[in-house]
């Protein structure tokens, strides 16, 4: 069925009955600003539709989850361990497959440092009985399931963590986060941990440990997908080095042209040789160019253009990382939880591109403002001349290329 999803009006938890077994939230309403969508010729247009009925689309970072409207919110809503999956907003999306990385570094359960052991167990705990109970989205574990969910106009959620900090020192973990559906994990957030080196510290000469280097192992044997998407790009290109299977980072952009969350061209290559990919990422307020010094799909797709020209098509997909919520707002509410957190000699702050007079951050990524707006990605290359083999690709063909080869 393609893009075409069946949708059985279910919210989240509706099992349940709010304010009496869940403190109720105002939730984001989507769309929450205006819509953009690229604009395409009567044909194009036809041929968009033809593309996604025909395509496996394959989104490797999101976090596909209604936020409060109130964003100040967050901490406490956080802290009850209750995330709400927005099916309605998801099934318009025309996504297949969605990774879902959960926001476990803010599982503030028991810690408003996140990460901790039980608290990510409760947060997928609780995600998967949520979606138990509904008729659109399945708990992805194979490529089976995607491949699935696309014939029967459903949803195949990955449930993915973008660190293996809750893991500490215990490789066993890596199996019981396996068993219970965990098909993505990173090696580590942008704080270094057990495993390597992460690409917030002051110094990022840190390299792959010798724990890290038995977690691949490890996630090798098990046929779980290996994410460098936080680490500094030494710990991804000596990560890439020890995994027997591709890797990819799930949202990253080229540091060559572009400010944001971005690895240097040696990781790129590292990654392409591997076999896996980069998706191109563009979290908060997007990956950010001279040439378009705003975040919005033009800065986006001029990183995917980057990506392909060095990496080579069959290496790129995509991973926005957004959600339905104030994503820029998000960093003001969730940074100064964390106390006695220094600012430590030698930490290098770069200026940022210019903005061109006249010109006005929206404060959100037009075009790519939440996951319903994938959409435009296969859009823009419809328009700029791409092929639909080269679409089809970017759009989830080399995503699916990749976990045939790493998936069980």
């Amino acid at each position: 069925m393609g893009g075409k999803k069946r949708y059985d009006g279910y919210k989240a938890f509706d099992y349940l009955e709010p304010g009496f077994d869940y403190k109720e939230f105002k939730l984001s309403p989507v769309p929450r600003v205006e819509p953009y969508i690229v604009s395409l010729s009567k044909t194009e247009e036809e041929r968009f539709q033809a593309l996604m009925e025909d395509s496996v689309v394959v989104d490797l970072h999101e976090h596909p989850v209604l936020w409060p409207d109130d964003m100040a919110e967050v901490p406490e809503m956080h802290r009850l361990g209750r995330h709400f999956t927005a099916y309605e907003a998801l099934s318009t999306s025309h996504i297949d497959c969605v990774f879902d990385n959960l926001m476990d570094g803010m599982a503030f359960v028991t810690s408003y440092s996140g990460w901790k052991w039980s608290d990510v167990i409760h947060d997928i705990g609780i995600r998967l009985s949520d979606i138990a109970h509904q008729g659109l989205v399945t708990h992805c574990r194979s490529v089976k399931d995607i491949l699935e969910a696309q014939r029967e106009g459903k949803i195949a959620l990955v449930i993915a963590l973008e660190s293996a900090t809750p893991i500490e020192n215990e490789l066993d973990r890596i199996d019981v986060l396996y068993g219970i559906g965990v098909r993505s994990m990173g090696i580590c957030y942008s704080e270094s941990n057990m495993l390597g080196g992460g690409m917030g510290e002051t110094y990022l000469d840190s390299g792959l440990t010798d724990f890290g280097y038995d977690s691949v192992k490890r996630m090798n044997k098990l046929g779980m997908l290996i994410d460098i998407g936080h680490t500094n790009d030494r710990t991804a290109v000596e990560t890439a080095d020890a995994s027997d299977k591709p890797i990819y980072n799930s949202h990253s952009g080229p540091a060559a042209i572009a400010q944001g969350h971005t690895n240097g061209d040696e990781v790129l290559q590292a990654l392409a040789e591997s076999g896996g990919m980069v998706g191109v990422g563009g979290a908060g307020r997007g990956l950010r160019t001279k040439k378009n010094p705003v975040g919005g799909i033009e800065s986006y797709m001029e990183c995917v253009e980057y990506c392909i020209d060095l990496m080579g098509v069959d290496h790129v997909g995509c991973g926005p990382d957004t959600l339905y919520g104030a994503h820029q707002d998000l960093y003001g509410v969730w940074f100064p939880l964390r106390k006695g957190h220094y600012r430590r000699a030698g930490r290098v702050t770069v200026d940022e591109y210019p903005v061109p007079d006249g010109v006005v951050d929206p404060g959100y990524v037009k075009g790519l403002e939440n996951p319903s707006e994938f959409v435009n990605i296969p859009r823009w290359m419809i328009q700029y001349g791409y092929s639909n083999d080269e679409i089809k690709k970017v759009v989830g063909g080399n995503a699916l290329r990749m976990l045939k080869e790493v998936w069980i």
